[in-house]
This record gives structure tokens, sequence and C-alpha cells, in this order.
């Protein structure tokens, strides 16, 4: 057709079915996926593809003109579209079934993927689990959202006690105002074992992990959510020196060797009486926890008879544990989601 005699609209389909036959060479001409995306590009590139550039032309063809354009316009951009899905399946994987990829070269190293692991807190769940599962306890688990009566005053705790200062616990506004009752985060583990014996007689033997919330200043050594391990057993004749036996077995589990354990006299609302434990490690004691017999108070709280039996009741810092166990100087990095510091556990 000569160019001179040419219609705006003659002019315009012959760029169209230029531009479909340069793609279309292009896409089959491709030897691999990378030329494939170098032509899409090319051709249907977002803001400097040429059809992006022919597209804009539309609005220089007469009114009476466009609907053919448009028509002609779309036919263009679906038969390049066509050319570019024709040319992916080419090099995909079903094409390839069985056959050697050209563009994979076996003679390069290979790259190694990184393994998610468990998180230093959770392994150290998971073992101390496992520890007193072998010592005969099971796992028992509560609300974290707790009311008074298990957090506070079933475990012997009074109503003028200052650990149930609203400074020294996360209290609950809004559930009080909506639902008339006092609700906090749960401040202790303890309040599993009110929960067990309300529901469970004697004999008794559970542990209790999870978190627990206090508002304290973060530093190397304090956080305002951490976890704890709640032990609780309850039978007929158990003593202070059941409580010092299952303390050292777990220490003597947990660390590896012989370590030495030793009570030192405490006070606690819901034990009677109440130690602190200490381990020696790394050529020093170091405390691991509370511990005591079991208060009568308590016992009357969920029913038992004070007659009959007797138990203990011991509550370790999972923190503490884990971070003497790996060398870990400050609790604050177990939380900061370091990819880095958890790699190395």
């Amino acid at each position: 057709m000569n160019p001179e005699t040419m219609t705006p609209l003659d002019s315009y389909l012959r760029d169209l079915d230029l531009l479909l036959a340069d793609a279309q060479q292009a896409f089959n001409s491709a030897t691999n996926l990378q030329e494939v995306e170098e032509a899409r590009v090319e051709f249907l590139g977002a803001k400097s593809g040429r059809f992006k550039a022919v597209q804009k032309q539309l609005g220089q063809i007469p009114g009476e003109s466009k609907p053919v354009a448009g028509q002609n316009l779309n036919r263009v951009k679906n038969d390049i579209q066509a050319a570019l899905d024709n040319a992916k399946q080419r090099f995909s994987t079903e094409s390839f079934r069985g056959q050697p990829d050209p563009t994979f070269d076996r003679t390069l190293p290979g790259s190694t993927r990184r393994l998610g692991r468990l998180h230093p807190i959770t392994q150290t769940i998971n073992e101390l689990m496992d520890i007193m599962g072998r010592l005969g306890f099971s796992p028992a688990f509560g609300p974290e959202v707790e009311d008074e009566r298990h957090n506070f005053e079933a475990l012997n705790i009074p109503a003028d006690h200052p650990a149930r200062d609203p400074l020294e616990n996360f209290y609950l506004s809004v559930a009080s105002q909506q639902h008339g009752n006092t609700s906090l985060l749960r401040s202790q583990t303890s309040t599993v074992q009110i929960r067990v014996m309300e529901k469970s007689q004697p004999p008794i033997r559970v542990i209790s992990l999870g978190r627990v919330y206090r508002p304290d200043t973060a530093d190397p050594t304090h956080y305002p959510m951490f976890h704890q391990m709640e032990g609780l057993m309850v039978d007929r004749n158990v003593t202070l020196a059941t409580l010092k036996t299952v303390l050292k077995l777990f220490a003597t589990n947990y660390l590896g060797e012989s370590v030495p354990v030793r009570i030192r006299p405490s006070f606690f609302p819901f034990t009677e009486p109440s130690v602190e434990a200490d381990y020696f490690w790394n050529g020093k004691w170091t405390e691991f926890g509370g511990a005591g017999i079991v208060d009568p108070n308590v016992f009357k709280a969920v029913g038992y008879d004070t007659e009959q039996f007797t138990g203990f009741a011991f509550g370790l810092g999972v923190e503490r544990l884990c971070m003497i166990r790996h060398g870990i100087t400050d609790i604050r990095d177990m939380y900061t989601n370091d990819v880095r510091f958890l790699r190395q556990f």
C-alpha cells in the first residue's frame, strides 16, 4: 500500500501487524526463560513497552475509525500474550520432564537451604517436659487470663497481700467492666495446680509450663512476660525429702551430671514450710526456683482432706534454666527475634 494514500487507520493497522510479527518472532526464537522475560518487557512492559506506545496512538485515530482500531488493538494484545504464554510453556517443568534442562548447569555448586529450628525457649520447654515425664509427672495446662480466685485466693494470698497490688499485676479493666469480675494476666503457673486439684482427687503428679506476666522493667534478668514450670505432687506421706529428691533428679537430668542441690528457708503464701532451691553449676550456687510443702489452706480451698494428704509444689523459671544451660547473659535477646541470635541454638 502506498504510504501517501494511507489513511490514519491504515497506518495504525500496519503498525499493529508489524508489532505482532516482531513479538511473535522474539518469543518463538527465545532459547531460555531469561530471553522470554526480556521480550516480555520489550513488547508488554507497563511503562516503555512497544505495545504501550502503539496503544497511545489510538487517540490520533478519527472517531469513526476508532471502533475498528480498538478491536484490532485488542486482537494484537491477545495474540502477543498467547505467544508469551507459549514461550513460557516451552521452558516449564512439565515441558522438560524427563529431558535435560538446557539452562541448568550441573557443574555449578549447589546452594544449601537453611532449615528452620525451634526457639531456644521451646527447646527448653520440650526438654523439661521430657525429663519430668520420666519422673512420672503429666503435663497440665490452664488459661493465661485468670480470675482472682485461682491466681490469689485459692493460693492463700489474702486481699491485703502486696502480691495483689495493681502495680504488681496486669489487671484487665475491660473484663471487669463488661463481666463484673476482676480478671488479670496470670502472674504464676500455680493457678494450674488449683484447677487440677478442683477436678481431680489424689494421687496427683503434674507439671504446667507456660507464659506468666508481671509488670517488671525489662533488663538482662527480667522481662514482663516469661515462662514458668510449675510442679505439683499430692499423695500420702509426701515430705520435704521427697521434694528435694525430685529437684535433685531434675537438676541431674537437665544439666547432664551429678549436680549438688541445696534448699534454703523462704516464704510463699501457698507453701509451708517454703524453700528456695539452688544448684551448684560452673563453680557457683545459682537459684533456680521456689518450692515447699503445700499449705493446708490451699488443700482446704479445693476440698482435700489435710489429715490424709500432703504434697509439694515448686516453680522454676524456664528462661533462667535456658540461659544457664546455653550461656545467655541477657533475657531480652530471646525476645528480639534476631535470626543471628536464634541460629546459635
